[in-house]
């Protein structure tokens, strides 16, 4: 099935890109909503201007649209740019969020698509698991919950990384996923990227259990 594959760089859309493409589907473009403000309701925003670069990467089309980001109207944003795309479905990294999901069903039964999900209601643990042991590099860019502190910002998610997550979900009950929005993340390598992102400045910002590592420059270089 021809779809298009809704990515914001982080570790969800990327493993359910990486999932599709397993499934055996063609995946016409990348799609991304360049939320305006950062408290968007359903779209990422730390760091959403390194699509081009997981585009190029992975050499898929990359098709984008600015919303504003105000709930619900930011949906009518992502049905135009959906609208304009010659594809019968649309893969999306949803894993227990009712909210996104919903949403993005309702978009696909208005426009006659078929909404993908290839993580839908998997363990989180076995999602993150999964994630290692493919050796995505995937890095956290935000944190946003009691319990993170700023050593958290850049910190590759590995097995060690995971233990802490599995301690703070313990402790305080955050999503293991940041499906809760705790956290955010940034995939800079994956088995099936042709190149690998690297990034060459940033900046970080952190107060009070919230913070943000954005990158301001950032290139693709060659795989070894």
């Amino acid at each position: 099935m021809r779809v298009a594959a809704l990515v914001t760089g982080g570790k969800d859309s990327v493993l359910a890109l990486y999932r599709a493409q397993k499934m055996g589907h063609n995946i016409k473009f990348l799609a991304a909503i360049i939320p305006q403000r950062a408290d968007s309701w359903m779209f990422h925003f730390p760091n959403i201007h390194l699509t081009e670069h997981l585009s190029r990467a992975v050499d898929i089309p990359l098709v984008k649209a600015e919303t504003s980001g105000i709930k619900e109207e930011e949906l009518e944003d992502l049905k135009k740019l959906l609208a304009s795309l010659d594809v019968e479905g649309v893969v999306s990294g949803a894993v227990s969020s009712r909210y996104q999901k919903k949403r993005i069903e309702r978009i696909c039964q208005e426009l006659n698509l078929e909404s993908v999900t290839p993580l839908w209601h998997e363990e989180p643990l076995d999602l993150l698991r999964e994630i290692i042991d493919l050796k995505f590099k995937v890095i956290i860019v935000g944190v946003y919950a009691y319990g993170f502190d700023e050593s958290w910002l850049g910190r590759e998610i590995n097995s060690a990384t995971l233990e802490k997550l599995v301690e703070l979900n313990e402790k305080y009950g955050i999503s293991l996923v940041g499906e809760g929005g705790e956290y955010e993340s940034l995939v800079l390598d994956a088995p099936f990227f042709k190149k690998r992102i690297q990034i060459l400045q940033s900046e970080m910002n952190y107060e009070e259990h919230s913070g943000v590592l954005v990158v301001k420059e950032a290139t693709l270089v060659d795989k070894y």
